[in-house]
């Protein structure tokens, strides 16, 4: 069951940022089938390799875990900007959001 969940989501999430498994596998210090093996759900990480596949896919933990998502690092990246607009521009932000979530 952990199995099929992890491997789905790592291979959703893996394409998304559009790398393969083998060049995954060596940015996070593994050997070059080690993503492809999960995938595959013949092998399951560890939590520190969790934690390398989480910091490569520049998602937290829990954006690896809420499936509602469908793009964290995207999402992720629009919360950093957010930080830097006032409570005006905060507000028409949420107007636009709100706009284009009932379309």
């Amino acid at each position: 069951m952990y199995e099929d969940f992890f491997a789905d989501r790592i291979a959703f999430l893996r394409m998304q940022k559009n790398v393969s498994a083998r060049e995954m596998s060596l940015a996070i210090g593994q050997n070059c089938s080690y993503i492809n093996r999960i995938e595959n759900k013949l092998a399951f990480p560890s939590m520190a390799a969790f934690f390398y596949i989480c910091e490569y896919l520049d998602i937290t933990p829990k954006d690896f875990f809420d499936t509602d998502v469908t793009n964290p690092p995207l999402i992720n990246e629009i919360l950093e900007e957010l930080k830097y607009l006032d409570d005006t521009q905060l507000h028409t932000v949420l107007a636009v959001s709100k706009g284009l979530h009932r379309k």
